[in-house]
C-alpha cells in the first residue's frame, strides 16, 4: 500500500524546494525560478522567497507564461513573502 501523504487541492504543503532570492531584485527572482523549476519532479512545489514587491505580479505572470501553476504566496517563517508554484511540466 502506498504511504504517501494524500494532498487535497488547495491544501498547503511545504515546497519540495525553496528558493532563498532574499536581496535579488526584478527580474533576477524569476530568473532563478526558471533555472531551478526543473529540480524538482512534475507536481512538484517550488517556493520564492523575495522581499520585491515586484515578484507578486512577476510571479504569477512568469507561471501564465511558462505553463506552470501559481498557487499563492504565504510567508517564509521570518515573515518574508513566499511565492508558491507547482512544477506541471
Amino acid at each position: 500500500m502506498d504511504s504517501s501523504p494524500i494532498v487535497t487541492p488547495g491544501e498547503p504543503r511545504e515546497p519540495d524546494l525553496e528558493l532563498d532570492c532574499r536581496g535579488m531584485l526584478c527580474p533576477q527572482p524569476v530568473i532563478e525560478l526558471g533555472r531551478r523549476h526543473t529540480d524538482v519532479p512534475v507536481g512538484g512545489v517550488v517556493a520564492v522567497v523575495v522581499e520585491d514587491v515586484a515578484a507578486r505580479t512577476d510571479v504569477p505572470a512568469w507561471c501564465r507564461m511558462r505553463g506552470q501553476e501559481y498557487l499563492g504566496e504565504d510567508s517564509a517563517p521570518d515573515g518574508v513573502p513566499r511565492y508558491r508554484v507547482r512544477r506541471v511540466s
